[in-house]
């Protein structure tokens, strides 16, 4: 058994439904302390947090990751128990074991073989890992974040271990993530018995043009690095349960996975101009959970196309896709941020699994990188 598989068994075996860590960051601090790094607990709420940073030379490496998994769902429908680590025809089974068990395990495994090679390497290296990312990511590595800004403790570069590969380990590199906004719509009309209509207001048919209007709107046409926005309705409610009663509100809740081609006031100016034509009565709550982030070059990204060159014989894709992840934190201290990690086909589903052959190549590809930020660039500066 590989280093890499043996570790990721353990961390597997620990239950961290989010937003517990179920046992993993002692057994991440107890390898990280055999190499000297200085462990911080930065926990906050009822979240866990490490940050763990070995050297105080710049520049500074960070590997960013979670513990926390989702739900397991129904264990009946597993084919083994989701916490019980189990090699199948090929696969390691279990919760987390794309979703970013593999991703942690592999960076850890990665950082110990390059410092057991390169013991005077020239800069840092640090590990920042949550247990909430999976849920509201409040208190887990944007808490850190602000902690390491208060105390002006740069990052330089940042690698997440996020699964993001589509068809072959390392054929996609995430160098950035659209933003986040949150709508949550109300239509006020007038409660009263169905059989009346000239008593009532109905909601509910003020919502019908609302949502056909904004689901065929074109938001805009996304640009070089980034797709067109998009807008999804997540939840429509009104009604008492009642089938004879008029309700007198209906809410919406909606969400806008948007680029760089539009802004946060347009996007909301336009939805409150579709709505206002219809509903007479109306208000809107807005939040946004994430602001898009890109790299587009920089020494890390050079470095994690090498690598992945070099241990694939592939050139991976550049791409923004995806969903939210924590480098919506780290991005704005002015870190180079990349996402590399395994295939994202079982992510968060029953029997979630992974290529027990992809463990090697992914921990190599994360030893490169190191090797590709600090000694060829050491060499060639």
């Amino acid at each position: 058994m590989t280093s890499t598989l043996a570790l990721l068994k353990e961390l597997i075996a620990c239950p961290s439904v989010t937003p517990s860590d179920g046992g993993c960051h002692d057994i991440i601090i107890k390898r990280l302390e055999q190499f000297n790094f200085q462990i911080e607990i930065l926990d906050h709420d009822n979240v866990k947090n490490i940050w763990a940073r070995l050297g105080t030379k710049s520049p500074l490496m960070v590997f960013a990751g979670h513990t926390d998994v989702v739900p397991t769902g129904p264990l009946e429908k597993w084919e083994s128990h989701p916490f019980h680590p189990t090699e199948r025809n090929g696969r390691l089974y279990g919760r987390g074991a794309t979703d970013m068990k593999s991703g942690l395990a592999a960076m850890i495994i990665a950082a110990e073989n390059f410092i057991s090679k390169n013991p005077n390497f020239s800069g840092s290296i640090a590990f920042l890992i949550t247990s909430d990312e999976e849920g509201p990511s409040i208190h887990g590595t944007r808490h850190v974040v602000d902690l390491l800004q208060k105390r002006q403790e740069k990052m330089d570069y940042c690698v997440i271990g996020e699964a993001g590969c589509k068809d072959l380990l390392g054929d996609i590199i995430r160098v950035g993530r659209r933003g986040s906004l949150q709508g949550s719509l109300r239509i006020q009309g007038k409660q009263g018995h169905i059989a009346y209509p000239e008593k009532v207001i109905n909601p509910i048919h003020f919502a019908g043009p609302i949502i056909a209007e904004l689901s065929q709107t074109t938001w805009d046409q996304g640009n070089k690095f980034f797709p067109p926005t998009t807008f999804q309705i997540s939840n429509i409610h009104a009604g008492t349960g009642a089938t004879n009663v008029v309700p007198g509100t209906l809410e919406m809740l909606f969400n806008f996975r948007y680029s760089t081609a539009v802004t946060v006031n347009e996007l909301q100016e336009r939805v409150e101009n579709i709505v206002k034509k219809y509903a007479p009565n109306y208000t809107v709550e807005w939040n946004v959970s994430a602001k898009p982030f890109l790299t587009t070059q920089g020494r890390l990204l050079d470095a994690t196309e090498k690598a992945i060159r070099d241990v694939m014989g592939i050139s991976p894709e550049r791409s923004t896709g995806g969903g939210t992840s924590d480098g919506r934190f780290i991005a704005p201290t002015g870190a180079e941020v990349i996402e590399i990690g395994p295939i994202s086909d079982s992510a968060h589903q029953i029997n979630e699994s992974i290529a027990l052959d992809s463990l090697e190549p992914l921990t190599k590809i994360y030893e490169n990188i190191l090797g590709n930020v600090f000694i060829s660039s050491s060499t060639t500066s």
